[in-house]
């Protein structure tokens, strides 16, 4: 698989990352062993960044990850989170980024791991409380004393990204990009680009919605936390849908799924941007995968552009709650 470059510092991924979260939590029952085998089959096709964060399961994906990697850790790129504090009940506890967290959310991330360092070490949302000078000083102090080796920031603003990255240099920025959410164009991109960071797409497939797989509430399980997203529900559902129709009419032409033409979009919108959609299927990250070797032509990406322009998608991408901590 190709290999791209998050930000200036010499971290370099495959093109194509996972997103862990799904494996633990959010999307329906887990499946441990499924997990794990898409995992090792994510290796053998050259995918190398994971992602996760203490927050998924809570706490169990980290674990998941770590049970996965012994024996192999040289092989893979490990970015976690801190930040959006939950108790062993799943409770959400808020937003911490008080330097004394910082520290031992790390701790606490390497013990589940099994891992002596971290690759990539993100601020999962910005503590609005604490400057987020305070918080990126303590985590170049995790950089300085050996336990993270690169600093990532999600779901940032411009300004607060400009502002971190004078304190100690920002590789990858985190946010949600894809067809159905083009946000970043208008002010992300333009800024991490100046800056040299890299920009990593979470949720490209729409929390896979862009995979055609799901077109009611019933295609959900029961406890799929989209269930209660606002572009899964009612009147937003129905246009959704009739995007999602423009692009799977699309990926016919080509000889694609409706998943693999929407990661290859957002593949080529820079070499700077790693998606990286989630799975705990052995088939679906196969198909994912192809897409890094897809290739769109200029006129195919003018295609898109007119099927899914910025603001295309109906309904906010988190609720209420969720979208007053993005941004910030």
């Amino acid at each position: 698989m190709e290999r791209r470059k998050l930000g200036r510092q010499g971290l370099e991924v495959g093109a194509l990352g996972l997103g862990c979260m799904g494996m633990s939590e959010f999307y329906g029952p887990s499946d441990e062993a499924g997990s794990l085998a898409t995992l090792d089959r994510a290796l053998e096709l050259g995918v190398t960044l994971l992602d996760t964060a203490d927050m998924y399961g809570p706490f169990t994906n980290e674990e998941l990850l770590g049970r996965a990697l012994r024996g192999r850790r040289e092989r893979v790129v490990l970015a976690t989170k801190f930040g959006n504090r939950r108790s062993l009940d799943g409770a959400f506890l808020g937003i911490c980024g008080t330097p004394d967290y910082v520290r031992q959310a790390c701790d606490a991330s390497l013990r589940r791991l099994g891992v002596e360092v971290i690759d990539l070490y993100y601020q999962h949302r910005v503590d609005p409380a604490v400057p987020i000078e305070e918080t990126v000083g303590a985590m170049a102090g995790l950089v300085k004393a050996g336990k993270v080796r690169f600093l990532g920031l999600s779901e940032a603003g411009a300004a607060t990204i400009r502002r971190a990255h004078a304190v100690h240099p920002i590789s990858a920025l985190q946010t949600e990009y894809s067809l159905w959410t083009r946000d970043p164009e208008e002010g992300i991109l333009p800024a991490v680009r100046e800056l040299g960071i890299g920009f990593v797409a979470y949720s490209p497939l729409g929390r896979g919605f862009l995979s055609g797989r799901y077109r009611s509430a019933e295609d959900l399980a029961p406890t799929d936390w989209r269930r209660l997203n606002p572009r899964f529900q009612g009147d937003n559902l129905v246009r959704n849908l009739r995007l999602l129709e423009r692009i799977e009419a699309l990926a016919r032409e080509k000889g694609l799924t409706a998943a693999q033409l929407a990661l290859a979009w957002v593949l080529a919108r820079g070499q700077d941007i790693v998606p990286i959609p989630g799975t705990r299927r052995r088939a679906r990250l196969e198909e994912n995968a192809a897409a890094a070797a897809a290739a769109l032509t200029p006129a195919d990406l003018a295609r898109l552009d007119e099927a899914a322009p910025p603001g295309a998608a109906s309904g906010t991408r988190y609720p209420e709650a969720g979208m007053k901590a993005v941004g910030l």
